[in-house]
């Protein structure tokens, strides 16, 4: 991924780094982003037009991706007046762990990419505020080195390889790590064509495009910070990948040794191997619902991957009442999709969700602002939540009035 040549003017770059970051601790010192808009228009400055597309983008068309946003927008919320709500809580449990609110840092590939040690200042930032975190098998920091800034345990989201050991060290070095809730994620047996990532080259293996590269020209300050960086790999990866741990020969030993397709038998087999708990994410199907229960998922995570796997499949919103009615009330199941305010945190709780996995939402802040950006994105989504309880007359997150909302 070398765009950095020794004709760069290191002067000039060095002078826009700083004049950057004393813009932004200019920003940071006042409220940061008064609604979720100005984060995301925040983190478009501030990243390469490619990266931010590798964060923004979805699979084809987009149409799933645009479905996620459009159908959780049309479910409504019951207003209700006359109840006292002079009190509210927000507080929860979420998949065992004490929660601030019913929402998780869902896992983001390549996050590293967005910020410096991202995925360290984001599992900082979700402690931090009180909020599950998800590292990413295709994370550029390792587990351990998020295990080392943090004290709270994290989830941990496993890909397979065709190795069974592999797929054994890791996890064992998430339980050593401290994670007690493993995510598998089930809907990426192929990866759906990306069309903005392959015009980028933004891909696994890795295949930087001229114009990507020449985008990163024009974001001193991010490439200062990337070729500055202690981490520029796939941290969790890179110790299986023969040879050099640089990132693209370790995302060429992802591409031959990513397992892809697998069967109930593989599945049993990680239910065996794995003694915490264990979520199917990726699940949008009634009947692979029940199948997932029947295996032994603890959680399921219904999930049509941000959008970014197969296109025109539905979107969560429209997705989920089948499955929560496939699998009865007593299967704890997640919503991710399309939530990028707390309103829409509570419309998946009002649908019967015990909580959401954010993606996009906490990246535009990651990328703007660091931890910072994070905890802002998530206060606004505390913030957001809360007044919806209020003009819904509801008290309690855990003890939600009926007919929340119309779907």
């Amino acid at each position: 991924m070398s765009v950095y040549s020794p004709e760069t003017d290191a002067g000039a770059a060095e002078a826009a780094v700083d004049e950057t970051e004393r813009t932004l601790e200019t920003a940071a010192e006042a409220p940061l982003a008064p609604h979720g808009g100005l984060l995301r228009a925040a983190a478009k400055q501030r990243l390469p037009q490619g990266i931010f597309d590798f964060v923004e983008g979805g699979s084809y068309d987009e149409v799933t991706l645009q479905a996620n946003l459009r159908d959780l927008a049309d479910v409504k919320l019951r207003q209700r007046v006359m109840v006292n709500v002079s009190r509210r809580e927000l507080r929860t449990d979420f998949l065992g762990q004490p929660a601030a609110m019913p929402v998780a840092l869902g896992p983001a590939g390549f996050a590293g990419l967005l910020r410096p040690m991202g995925e360290v200042l984001a599992a900082k930032a979700a402690e931090a505020f009180g909020v599950p975190y998800c590292l990413s098998t295709f994370s550029i920091c390792s587990m351990e080195d998020v295990a080392a800034a943090t004290s709270a345990p994290f989830m941990f989201q496993l890909y397979m390889f065709k190795d069974r050991g592999v797929n054994a060290s890791l996890l064992e070095r998430a339980r050593a790590a401290g994670c007690t809730t493993l995510v598998l994620t089930m809907d990426a047996h192929i990866q759906g064509r990306r069309n903005r990532d392959l015009d980028n080259g933004l891909t696994v293996p890795l295949k930087v495009r001229p114009k990507l590269a020449y985008h990163m020209t024009k974001r001193p300050s991010w490439l200062w910070r990337w070729f500055t960086s202690p981490r520029r790999t796939l941290g969790t990866l890179a110790q299986y990948a023969p040879g050099s741990s640089d990132l693209a020969n370790v995302s060429d030993w992802v591409a031959r040794n990513y397992k892809g397709a697998f069967d109930v038998a593989d599945l049993e087999w990680v239910r065996e191997k794995w003694p915490g708990q264990l979520v199917f994410k990726g699940v949008l199907d009634p009947e692979d619902a029940r199948l997932a229960r029947d295996i032994g998922a603890d959680a399921l995570l219904v999930s049509n991957h941000g959008g970014r796997q197969l296109d025109s499949a539905p979107s969560t919103a429209k997705a989920f009442p089948a499955v929560r009615e496939a699998v009865g009330s007593e299967m704890p199941l997640y919503f991710d999709g399309g939530v990028r305010t707390g309103l829409d945190v509570l419309k998946a709780l009002g649908m019967g969700a015990h909580g959401c996995f954010i993606g996009r939402s906490y990246l535009y802040g990651l990328a703007a602002y660091g931890e910072e950006g994070v905890r802002t994105a998530l206060q606004l989504l505390a913030d957001e939540l809360d007044v919806g309880m209020a003009l819904t007359g509801t008290r309690d997150v855990n003890a939600l009035p009926d007919g929340l909302v119309y779907e």
